[in-house]
């Protein structure tokens, strides 16, 4: 007996074959991410300068908090991937990311000041289970070796920029203009709306994020079939998931029991220093177990990607000083006067920038790698990589000039500085949309969310080491003159230039051998 497809629930082959650059689920959850990402960055944007201006910790203290509290964000992507993959599945596991990232807004909304590590603590539970599995399911939209793969990615990542543009200057405004409780519950109001989205857009997805199941035909078509053929739509809806409960009750207590235990991490950052000592060595010990079932290409690949995955930490180290020291050299020694006359605030220029000339290149950029590749000269993911490097050196040099455009008492300009912000988009653009892509192209479908988690389980380390960098940058004397501050920082910024140009260059020179892993990927 044959079963007519709901036309509610697409297949994923109806999906994979859309027409056009866009399939019109990415827009459902670039709206969805979109809000997500106001929440996110609206934090982030508050991080450092609360705890300095309110919390009253020194710089370096702060810078080392600041990476802290971004390490273990990132490092619970990977954890959240994993349950993702295992248990929950993309859109449960999204749901649940949330409603935890709604709950620690509305904490530190009630009292940043006495209750700032829990409202952080259930905010990086809760991204790590929505993060990484969204980028997993806009993945899922494309067949294998579809050209429009990186044009979509791009533009999803647009979506998270006009989030991080909007939430980046409005939180932090809010909060030094007017009152913090006001700015961190902007951020639960808006992901409430992301939630919502989500939900009233999430059957077009078809079998897309839905939990895996023993016995059930679900699984294998989200981990056999991706860029082949898909089963009926009939077989899809015959057959749903059946989890055993248990597991995935035990997975929100346990995501729940471990708050306390995140809380005392965060405040105390040597207890950081063990958890990164740990996480990435049983991360790799994990991968290493997994690829024992994969043959010699497939093994190739996830090798390729792990040398992705390890040279995006050093670029997320240098990048995420925007969050961290980049913050503190704007709120003491930037002017707020963009183009000689426009009045702004210094901290939300650095917390938006970026994300403004993302929003207005990223589909451009997008669009450009389509037509490159229809004329055969797309550079290859390897080079792009290599690029984002050299645009991050240029943009940390122009960072460094900032000290040739200052005054006397030490106040730089801030054109020079959202110069360099235009520049180390470009670099962004090279890497990261490029890397969300890779991930999705060279894992192996079963490992798709583990391996998503491990590319944002290396922005952890990125993050950490951030943390660290800038503490050195911001070492000196609490009682340092404004001038001098100008020159501690900019003599830091040189030094991360120099760093992300040698980085550029072996990244292109090894690409060859890197190419060889990745076959027939391109």
């Amino acid at each position: 007996m044959t079963e007519i497809a709901d036309p509610s629930h697409p297949s994923l082959e109806i999906i994979q074959n859309f027409k056009g650059k866009y399939p019109k689920q990415l827009w459902y959850l670039f709206f969805s991410e979109m809000w997500e990402r106001f929440c996110f960055y609206g934090m982030r944007g508050m991080l450092i300068y609360f705890m300095v201006t309110e919390l009253l910790m020194k710089q370096d203290t702060a810078n080392l908090q600041y990476g802290a509290t971004q390490a273990f964000v990132y490092a619970f992507t990977f954890i959240g991937g994993l349950f993702a993959d295992k248990i929950l599945g993309f859109r449960r596991s999204l749901f649940w990311g949330g409603i935890l990232m709604i709950i620690g807004s509305g904490i530190l909304a009630y009292d940043p000041h006495q209750f700032f590590f829990l409202g952080i603590s259930f905010t990086i539970v809760g991204t790590g289970f929505f993060k990484p599995n969204i980028s997993t399911m806009v993945g899922s939209l494309y067949k294998a070796n579809d050209s429009r793969r990186d044009a979509g990615f791009s533009l999803f990542y647009s979506g998270i920029n006009i989030g991080a543009l909007i939430g980046g200057y409005a939180c932090i405004t809010i909060g030094k203009e007017y009152s913090w409780h006001l700015a961190f519950g902007l951020a639960g109001i808006v992901m409430t709306i992301s939630l919502l989205t989500f939900l009233f857009t999430q059957k077009s997805l078809g079998p897309i994020g839905l939990a895996p199941a023993n016995g059930s035909l679900v699984k294998p078509i989200l981990t056999e079939s991706i860029g082949s053929t898909a089963p009926t739509q009939a077989a899809i809806i015959s057959e749903r998931p059946h989890n055993k409960n248990w597991h995935t009750y035990a997975v929100y207590i346990g995501s729940i029991a471990v708050i306390p235990v995140i809380m005392i991490m965060v405040a105390q950052t040597r207890y950081t220093d063990w958890f990164m000592y740990i996480i990435g060595p049983a991360t790799l010990i994990y991968l290493f177990y997994e690829m024992r079932k994969y043959n010699s290409a497939e093994r190739k690949k996830l090798f390729a990607a792990l040398f992705f995955i390890i040279f995006s930490i050093f670029f997320w180290a240098f990048f995420e000083q925007s969050g961290g020291s980049l913050s503190l050299f704007a709120a003491y020694n930037l002017d707020n006067k963009l183009l000689g006359s426009v009045a702004v605030d210094p901290n939300g220029v650095n917390n938006a920038a970026n994300s403004l000339f993302v929003i207005i290149f990223a589909p451009l950029l997008g669009l450009i790698w389509v037509a490159m590749d229809k004329k055969r000269i797309e550079p290859n993911t390897i080079i792009k990589f290599g690029l984002g490097f050299l645009f991050l050196a240029g943009a940390f040099y122009i960072f460094y000039t900032t000290r040739f455009f200052a005054s006397s008492q030490g106040i730089a300009s801030l054109d020079v500085f959202t110069l360099a912000y235009l520049v180390i988009t470009f670099g962004e653009l090279c890497l990261s949309p490029i890397g969300l892509s890779a991930m999705t192209k060279l894992a192996p479908a079963k490992l798709q969310g583990v391996m998503m988690g491990m590319w944002f389980l290396a922005s952890a380390y990125g993050q950490y080491a951030a943390g660290i960098i800038g503490a050195g940058i911001s070492q000196g004397d609490e009682n340092d003159s404004v001038f001098q501050k100008l020159i501690t920082y900019t003599d830091g910024y040189k030094q991360l230039a120099v760093y992300a140009l040698i980085a550029g260059v072996l990244m292109i020179a090894v690409s060859p051998l890197i190419k060889k892993l990745m076959g027939d990927i391109k």
